[in-house]
Formats: structure tokens, C-alpha cells, sequence
């Protein structure tokens, strides 16, 4: 288990199970048309002893945009209430291998816990080498997981929640914001890096939400997001990762941001960013589905379908 690189394998992660201080999250997420419900899933097959991370509880409640970062407070409520403090080392995973549990690593960075890992090759990698699954769940991970996203809830009513046992500090280097983003189109400081697939990208293909146009920002490049794994779905080697985003036109010396369709799959880039030593790669959070929504005039796109 390297700070320095964001993964930790199925056999380290099998040999340490069960130590008190490693706490393992299942944050699977499914795009709405896949029809998969992570909570059921869970509910029948996972690793043992994990807890469920709700990608769609653990938000901002106070926006329309799809799950995006929590409030501080917010956050260190759902987590304490998850049993996680800040000594813990947190392993997420997720059902697909590569998909949505690079989210939950970098909400974690990103609100001051770098004590976090993605599982490399996720689910998958963890049944493909045949380790124990648990195929039911005990009363208590169901309470705790409906426990974090009532804490949440609670914490954007106003109300106080029970006393956090993980505190947060939230680091603003690692997330961007509309505004951010748009200073940037003017000002080209960072080279703006797209994980969604190149038909979305370019304008051809419909995006998977209703009423958003695909597209993307100017001068945006795109690298989607599963060219940052092989066929086995585990990260690529970092000479592999650079010579990848070298060959889209990215200068690594330079600053970098990622952005996506929703927040979600721009942290698989800033999950392979990290491994090739850039661990300071901002996201902004509401990546395309905010920026498309926004008047053509003051928030630009380029798109080869019409409005």
C-alpha cells in the first residue's frame, strides 16, 4: 500500500481484511439506463466486511445537479456515521472494476483523507481470483450505510447531527467549480481533459441524460476514461498512462483539470494522473451536465448537432 499510487490490489487487500483500522466501501454506480441497482447488489454479493458508500445519498442536497460534493459537515456525518475516522485507511470498490469508486477516492482527497485506495480491477478482479464473498448482510452495515445518507440529510436541514468522529478539511486545489472553468476557456492556464467517450464528445452520439445536448467545452481534449485500464480492467503501468495522455496533445508539465459528463468517470483520469505522480489534478464537479445547461453566449460549446 504506496501513498504515492492510488490502487491497491485484490491479494493485499484479501491478506489485510479484517484489520481494525482498514475500512472497505462498496460504491458502485450505475448510469440510469443501465437498470442495475447497486443497493440490491450489495445487499446479495460483496467483500466481507464492507460497508455500502450511496453515490447518489452522500450529495449536495441543496442542488438539481446529479451527485455532487457534499458539504464538509455533510460529509464528515455520513462518514463517522459509516464508523470511519481519520486514522482509517479506505479501500473502495466498485461492481464494474473501473467506474465509480475513483469518485468516492477523490471526494475522500478532496475533503483532506488521503489514507484512500481504489481496489485495482475492483469486483471483478476481487471474484476472478476467488476470494470470499459475502452473500448477505448483516443488520448492522444496512443501518450504518442508511445511517450516512439520514446524516447528510440531517446535515442540510440545519440540523445537528451526531458528533463526527472524522473531520474533514476540505482542499480547494482539488475541485472546480462553473465558474472556475469558465475563466479557464478564457485564460487557457489549465489543459481541460474530458473523460466521456469521443462520439459524446464530438457532438454525434446523445448524451445518456435527457434534455442535455453532447458536446464539449472549448479547447477541451478528450481521453475516455477506459483507455486508463487493460482488457483485466486494472490501471495501467504509469509509462503507459503517459504515453496516453502525451499522445491526445497533454503537455504533463503543464496544469491539468478533468471534467466528464457528471462528475463521476472524470476521476478515473484523475485517479491515472496520480499514479504518473500528478496528485494535485482538480475535477470539476459539475463537469458537462452543468456547464450544457448554461446560456451559449457567456458559457460557449462545441458541438456539431444543433441546439
Amino acid at each position: 500500500m504506496a501513498q504515492d499510487d492510488p490502487v491497491v490490489s485484490a491479494q493485499w487487500l484479501q491478506q489485510h481484511l479484517g484489520q481494525l483500522d482498514i475500512k472497505v466501501l462498496d460504491a458502485s454506480w450505475y448510469m440510469p439506463q443501465e437498470s442495475r441497482d447497486p443497493w440490491q447488489e450489495y445487499q446479495v454479493a460483496h467483500i466481507p466486511g464492507a460497508l455500502f458508500f450511496d453515490i447518489d445519498g452522500i450529495v449536495n442536497r441543496a442542488t438539481d445537479l446529479p451527485h455532487m460534493l457534499p458539504s464538509e459537515e455533510a460529509f464528515a456525518a455520513a462518514v463517522s456515521a459509516l464508523g470511519i475516522n481519520n486514522h482509517d485507511k479506505v479501500v473502495v470498490y466498485d461492481g464494474k472494476g473501473f467506474f465509480s469508486a475513483p469518485r468516492v477516492w477523490w471526494m475522500f482527497r478532496v475533503l483532506g483523507h488521503d489514507k484512500v485506495w481504489v481496489l485495482d480491477g475492483g469486483f471483478p478482479q476481487w471474484q476472478a481470483s476467488g476470494f470470499n464473498i459475502a452473500s448477505s448482510c448483516p443488520d448492522d452495515a444496512v443501518l450504518k450505510s442508511k445511517a450516512a445518507n439520514s446524516a447528510v440529510e440531517t446535515a442540510y436541514n440545519g440540523k445537528l447531527a451526531n458528533a463526527a468522529t472524522f473531520q474533514t478539511e476540505f482542499r480547494p486545489q482539488l475541485f472546480w467549480t462553473l465558474e472556475k472553468v469558465k475563466q479557464n476557456v478564457a485564460a487557457k492556464a489549465h489543459q481541460v481533459v474530458d473523460a466521456r467517450a469521443k462520439g459524446r464528445f464530438d457532438g454525434v452520439m446523445p448524451e445518456p441524460r435527457e434534455g442535455v445536448r453532447s458536446g464539449h467545452i472549448p479547447g477541451t481534449k478528450c481521453v475516455p476514461f477506459p483507455e486508463m485500464f487493460d482488457g483485466a480492467q486494472t490501471l495501467l503501468p504509469a509509462d503507459e498512462l503517459s504515453k496516453k495522455f502525451e499522445q491526445e496533445g497533454i503537455l504533463l508539465d503543464h496544469p491539468i483539470v478533468v471534467t466528464c459528463g457528471s462528475g463521476v468517470t472524470a476521476c478515473i483520469l484523475a485517479l491515472g494522473f496520480y499514479r504518473i505522480g500528478k496528485h494535485d489534478v482538480p475535477v470539476y464537479d459539475g463537469s458537462w451536465t452543468e456547464w450544457e445547461a448554461q446560456p451559449d453566449d457567456d458559457y460557449p460549446k462545441v458541438a456539431s448537432t444543433a441546439p
